[in-house]
């Protein structure tokens, strides 16, 4: 799945044009290498997004094309 969607329907970010802007601003890294929006996302990749002076890492757990709000917090877990 594509990092840009795969933000959007696990809602770290709430939507896929922020996701993709993130991504073009180098803000998003993927395994600790700077990602582009179309890089695929697969289990156990650690992502780390950068918001302003914040920065939230999390573990892929599962990938899944759509997903109600209880359960994207199962698609992946904070470190």
């Amino acid at each position: 799945m594509r990092l840009d969607k795969y933000l959007k329907v696990s809602r770290l970010i709430k939507r896929r044009t922020v996701a993709n802007e993130a991504c073009d601003a180098g803000r998003v890294t993927v395994n600790g290498k700077v990602a582009k929006a179309s890089q695929d996302v697969k289990v156990n990749d650690i992502i780390e997004i950068t918001f302003g002076n914040k920065s939230v890492r999390a573990e892929v757990l599962q990938i899944a094309d759509t997903s109600r709000k209880e359960e994207a917090k199962e698609m992946f877990r904070y470190l």
